[in-house]
């Protein structure tokens, strides 16, 4: 009864921001934690009740609140066009395979250029190997928007706007930021290209709420976003995160936040991701190191889509990465994730990422830690994992990669989790499933990966973020 109960509030205050147009409203929600909840709901409410996290950037959305309001009653309505509409989501690809595919000829290509030796300054990994022989990348910022590979491959940031150079690191005003701050850029309408005029720490107040078209561009810097508030890329598109550290994130809230020049509203309290992407598409994460945040590393829910996380470096934390918002919102089965050359290092726990629902092509990681398992997932993700190294712990109990979510055999034995030229070690053991398990997985899967011999190589570079001056590095 209280759940109900609590469902329809959320359905009407729905109703009453649209009525109204007067407020910015942002409920829990079973995706990243469910800890955002409306004070006039505390009482009573449960995540999978309130619906979603963030359920309205701009009262002017009307698409985005009736979605809330789907979300709020756990389902998208009938099964069937929940389904078909789940297949239209802006970003989505018809065949991830063919995605795939793409990646490994990326890394055939890197790959062959480096066995050159020296008449070539390749490292095998396809998206350093497209701008880090420039030894004038720095004349020529805006070439790696056309470097990324995967599901995200076709984020451009700010590639055709004009460069932004941050000059104070401060951040006293969420509602007028000061010219030369990073959130004066970020909630510009216009492409930017941001980029650091010297090494700075950035101690947010309020979350960093991300405009579309833009280039976070942390090289040439020692930048770090730490100790407050961190990323929110929320209902918009063609983002990429390069070259930052991004760690000790902690709740902040119930304050106003601008989003853009000519709206700003009410957020209640967040949950201290790192990266929060939220309905949006054509997102970039590279060359980050994330660590010891409040809740993920890297969250995406609510039907976000076409993202790559790649070269970064993950240490010091519990809940890594979540993707996908909840197991009743179908709408994330047209959810498309690439996962390439990350480093998953010291201190970290589970969901390396926790999958629903999409597809997630897991290629060339090394995970050198995890303490319950690296890969989880629930309401029958598609896992696609080539040429990873997967060293197990040395807990006897712990050393299986994968972990299918409170789902019994009988239904996760039909899901396509697949193994393809994965390096086991210390005891470490995938366990396939559906196409994965089966004799016809070799016509199933695509291309191999790079062999997962390479990936100490290949993920070196993750998390060593300060290219300076002329120099590849």
């Amino acid at each position: 009864m209280a759940e109900a109960a609590a469902r329809r509030w959320a359905a009407a205050l729905v109703l009453l921001v649209l009525l109204t147009g007067t407020v910015e409203l942002i409920s829990g929600g079973g995706g990243s934690g469910g800890r955002r909840l409306l004070a006039g709901l505390r009482a009573g409410s449960t995540a999978a009740a309130s619906g979603t996290r963030r359920w309205l950037r701009d009262s002017s959305w009307p698409a985005t609140a009736a979605a809330a309001a789907a979300a709020s009653r756990g389902d998208d309505g009938d099964g069937d066009e929940a389904s078909s509409a789940a297949m239209t989501v802006p970003g989505a690809v018809d065949d991830p395979e063919e995605v795939v595919s793409q990646v490994h000829m990326s890394i055939r290509n890197s790959t062959a250029r480096r066995k050159l030796g020296y008449l070539s300054c390749g490292t095998g990994n396809p998206i350093d190997d497209c701008w880090r022989c420039d030894p004038d990348w720095h004349k020529n910022r805006q070439r790696l928007a056309d470097c990324g590979i995967g599901f995200g491959r076709n984020a451009i940031g700010g590639r055709d706007g004009k460069i932004y150079v941050v000059t104070d690191p401060s951040d006293d005003d969420a509602v007028n930021p000061k010219k030369g701050t990073l959130r004066y850029a970020v909630i510009r309408d216009e492409p930017l290209w941001i980029v650091f005029k010297r090494d700075m720490v950035i101690t947010l107040k309020q979350e960093l709420i991300m405009n579309s078209f833009k280039t976070i561009d942390g090289r040439g810097a020692n930048v770090h976003i730490a100790n407050g508030a961190c990323i929110t890329i929320q209902y918009v598109t063609n983002v990429i995160i390069h070259g930052l550290h991004i760690h000790d994130c902690r709740p902040t809230g119930n304050a106003m936040v601008r989003s853009s020049p000519s709206h700003y509203g009410w957020r209640t309290m967040a949950d201290g991701d790192a990266v929060s992407i939220f309905g949006a598409s054509h997102i970039w994460v590279d060359h980050c190191s994330l660590s010891n945040c409040a809740d993920g590393l890297i969250d995406a829910i609510m039907g976000s889509t076409a993202i790559t996380v790649s070269n970064n470096y993950f240490t010091h934390h519990n809940e890594v990465m979540l993707l996908g918002h909840s197991d009743s919102y179908v709408k994330d089965k047209a959810m498309q994730v690439t996962i390439a050359f990350n480093h998953f290092g010291e201190g970290l726990i589970q969901r390396m990422p926790r999958c629903r629902h999409g597809y997630f092509h897991v290629v060339n990681n090394d995970y050198t830690h995890w303490e319950m398992y690296a890969i989880g997932g629930s309401a029958e993700p598609t896992i696609n994992s080539q040429g990873n190294r997967y060293l197990a712990p040395t807990n006897p109990f712990a050393k299986e990669v994968t972990k299918r979510v409170e789902t019994a055999q009988t239904i996760w034995k039909g899901w396509n989790w697949r193994s393809e030229g994965d390096l086991l070690l210390n005891g470490a053991f995938f366990t396939p499933s559906g196409a994965g398990a089966s004799a016809s997985y070799s016509r199933a899967s695509s291309l191999g990966a790079k062999s997962s011999s390479m990936v100490g190589t290949i993920t070196s570079g993750a998390g060593a973020l300060s290219c300076r001056g002329g120099s590849a590095c």
